[in-house]
């Protein structure tokens, strides 16, 4: 099988940059060789890096037999989660699933989410979809104490074992949690709910290859098998035995860097498929959460072309320069769609005629490239073959992998995200949670002074 391309000629544009790439190479060697060796910062959560080869087949059939059971005996399985809980499942679906499979016959139960943000509106509509529908819970949760998940959990888990019973509640809720600790594994011992275990040297941006990711892609259809030897591949592809400078991640880690050091603040992953979307949102909590400290990092965008290019399109080639591009295509899409001619012609078509719908988006692709590129955007160019769950596995890997060199060659733990803390303590404090009573009255009477 092919495996995804990178191609980082038109972000080292310079012989000035061209040298720079070559001089850091040998870090990018030593923070590969850092991650594998475990010594590094955040050495606790490294557990993703051996991942794929170490998925044993008897395991993913276990997660087969129970995806089974839930499309067959439920109309719709709620996947519960936020993050790293929830973007992985989303955006491999997303890009699988047939456009418009909501509005066909469905084969099995169809995937629903929940927990990824708090809308008493979305939950509302929900829980109205799913009355007196036979469903299973998915409730994906290291703590199952995190807010929007576990008021997802409470009021779905309620309503299920009202409607159907505590013992179709107890057959069709799953538990992604700790082995040990924490209010979900207490809970799912206590009902005894089918668990699978989140391992604790994996942290939550980086757990699509275990059955946080797995189950729910396996619910909604899709080939986990095939997922993960995409991922395998890429493994061997990056591991440390590697030449670096043969190592994509570590060549686009490196690229990357080059690009911030030289005043390229944000990075733009852009795409021209609509199914690549949420690709560019899993991407984002990745690289964010990773590289964003110590007043450092890379700003993460997205973009899905040609669409944008008619909306920020505009400040992408003449707005401030300190921005640069990473391309994903697809190579081959999986159906095949001609123009036809017409004998009118009004709408001027007609020299595309015969010329397949790809060929268009494709020039658009490369047009775009180029124009932005004539506009100092520097872009890097990764190309998957086709969009299926082998090359995806490789996507994955390739940019878990890449962003623990980034983040070492940055100079930050790549592997923690102690920022995101601060809203919640906020909250809590604001919705009067015990214990942080002595924060409510400061944090309101700042809240009121704004006003």
């Amino acid at each position: 099988m092919k495996d995804i391309k990178l191609n980082i000629n038109n972000a080292l544009g310079t012989k000035e940059l061209h040298e720079q790439y070559m001089e850091t190479l040998p870090a990018a060697k030593s923070a590969l060789s850092t991650l594998y060796r475990g010594d590094g910062k955040g050495a606790d959560f490294l557990g993703w890096i051996r991942l794929p080869h170490s998925i044993e087949p008897g395991f993913l059939s276990d997660l087969k037999m129970t995806a089974d059971r839930l499309r067959e005996d439920c109309e719709y399985v709620v996947s519960i989660g936020i993050g790293g809980s929830y973007l992985g499942i989303k955006a491999t679906v997303e890009a699988l699933q047939d456009s418009f499979a909501a509005y066909k016959p469905k084969s099995g139960a169809a995937l629903l989410y929940a927990g990824n943000h708090i809308s008493e509106d979305y939950l509302y509509e929900l829980m109205t979809l799913l009355k007196g529908k036979k469903f299973g819970i998915i409730n994906i949760s290291k703590s199952g104490t995190t807010t929007e998940p576990a008021i997802a959990f409470r009021l779905l888990s309620q309503m299920l074992e009202k409607e159907q019973g505590e013992q179709f509640a107890k057959d069709h809720i799953v538990a992604i949690t700790d082995a040990h600790k924490g209010a979900l594994r207490t809970l799912a011992d206590k009902k005894g709910y089918k668990s699978y275990i989140i391992p604790d040297d994996i942290g939550g941006r980086f757990t699509v290859l275990t059955p946080v990711g797995l189950l729910p892609i396996a619910v909604a259809g899709f080939d986990i098998e095939a997922l993960v030897k995409g991922a395998q591949k890429m493994q061997d592809l990056t591991n440390e035995d590697v030449p670096i400078a043969d190592n994509p991640a570590a060549q686009y880690a490196v690229t990357r860097n080059l690009l911030y050091k030289n005043g390229k603040k944000i990075e733009v992953f852009a795409n021209f498929s609509p199914k690549l979307q949420y690709v560019g949102e899993w991407l984002k909590q990745l690289y964010a959460e990773s590289e964003g400290k110590d007043a450092k990092g890379i700003f993460p965008a997205s973009a899905n072309f040609t669409t944008d290019l008619h909306s920020i399109g505009q400040m992408i080639q003449q707005g401030e320069r300190n921005l640069f591009e990473t391309f994903i295509s697809i190579d081959e899409p999986r159906y095949r769609v001609e123009i036809p001619s017409d004998s009118d012609n009004l709408d001027g078509l007609n020299f595309i005629s015969g010329k397949r719908v790809d060929f268009v988006n494709k020039m658009a692709e490369q047009g775009t490239l180029l124009a932005h590129l004539d506009g100092d955007v520097p872009n890097i160019h990764i190309s998957i073959p086709r969009l299926d769950e082998y090359s995806l596995g490789q996507l994955y890997y390739f940019f878990e992998i890449a962003v623990g060199i980034s983040g070492y060659l940055l100079g930050v733990n790549p592997f923690n995200q102690p920022g995101v803390e601060d809203y919640k303590k906020n909250m809590f404090a604001l919705l009067g949670k015990p214990g942080y009573e002595d924060d409510t009255d400061k944090i309101q009477k700042r809240l009121d002074s704004l006003k």
